[in-house]
C-alpha cells in the first residue's frame, strides 16, 4: 500500500511541483497541499485527511513550520514530519527537530534523494542528510563532547542504541530487550550523560555518524 503524504508550503508552484514528483514515486502518493499550518489543522479535522507523512515548509505565513511541527507532535505523533526548507542554518534545523521533525531536506534536493529520504523515514523513523547529521552532532555536543575513545558504551547500551534508531516506542524497545521500560530509560539516561546529549534523535544520529549502528 502506498504511503500518503501531505505537502504544507505557501509557494503553490513549488508545492505542485513536489506533488507531481512524489506521485511519480512507486510507494508514495500525495493527498493534498495546503498553504500553512492553520489550513493543515482544518484538514486534519477529517480522519481521511490525516496522512502518514507531512512534508513541511519551515517558512510559511500565519502558522509557520516550527509551530505546525509542534502541533503535529502534540496532537498527531503518529504522523512523521519531514521538514523542507531553503534554510540550512543550525538554528532552524535544531528547532525543527525539537518541535518534532524526523527529517530535514533542502528544497534543491535531487528527486532520487527525496524518494530515498521518504523510504528511510518510514522504515527507520528518521532521515537526515550528511550535512544535517554532522551539524546536529557537533551542535548538541556544544564543545562538551568527549573523545570517542574516552567513552565506554556497554553491550546493552549498544543494543538500546540500535533500537533507538528505529521508530519503536520505548515500551516496544523494552519488549525487544526483554526488560522493563524503566530499565530502557536508564540506558537512555546513561547515554545522555555519557554523550552530553538530550534527545533520542541526537543519540540516533550520533550512533549512525560514528558507525555504532549501521542502517
Amino acid at each position: 500500500m502506498k504511503q500518503s503524504i501531505v505537502i504544507a508550503d505557501d509557494h503553490l508552484l513549488i508545492a505542485k511541483a513536489i506533488s507531481a514528483m512524489i506521485d511519480g514515486f512507486r510507494d508514495f502518493h500525495v493527498l493534498y497541499e495546503v498553504e500553512n499550518g492553520l489550513k493543515l489543522q482544518e484538514k486534519f479535522k477529517q480522519p481521511q485527511n490525516i496522512p502518514d507523512i507531512v512534508l513541511l515548509d519551515v517558512s510559511m505565513p500565519h502558522m509557520d513550520g516550527f509551530e505546525t511541527a509542534f502541533w503535529l507532535k502534540t496532537h498527531h505523533p503518529e504522523v512523521a514530519i519531514m521538514a523542507l526548507s531553503v534554510q540550512d542554518d543550525e538554528q532552524s534545523l535544531l528547532k525543527m527537530i525539537r518541535n518534532g521533525a524526523k527529517g530535514y531536506l533542502l528544497k534543491n534536493v535531487h528527486p532520487a534523494e527525496l524518494e530515498n529520504a521518504l523510504h528511510t523515514l518510514r522504515t527507520k523513523g528518521m532521515y537526515f542528510p550528511e550535512w544535517a547529521a554532522s551539524r546536529i552532532v557537533l551542535t548538541l555536543s556544544a564543545g562538551e563532547h568527549k573523545a570517542e575513545q574516552d567513552i565506554t558504551i556497554s553491550a546493552r547500551e549498544q543494543e538500546f542504541l540500535t533500537h533507538a534508531c528505529t521508530e519503536l516506542t520505548y515500551k516496544e524497545i523494552a519488549e525487544k530487550m526483554f526488560c522493563s521500560p524503566r530499565t530502557v530509560e536508564s540506558y537512555r539516561d546513561a547515554l545522555f550523560e555519557k554523550l552530553k546529549m538530550k534527545t533520542r534523535t541526537a543519540l540516533a544520529l550520533y550512533a549512525v555518524k560514528t558507525g555504532l549502528v549501521k542502517l
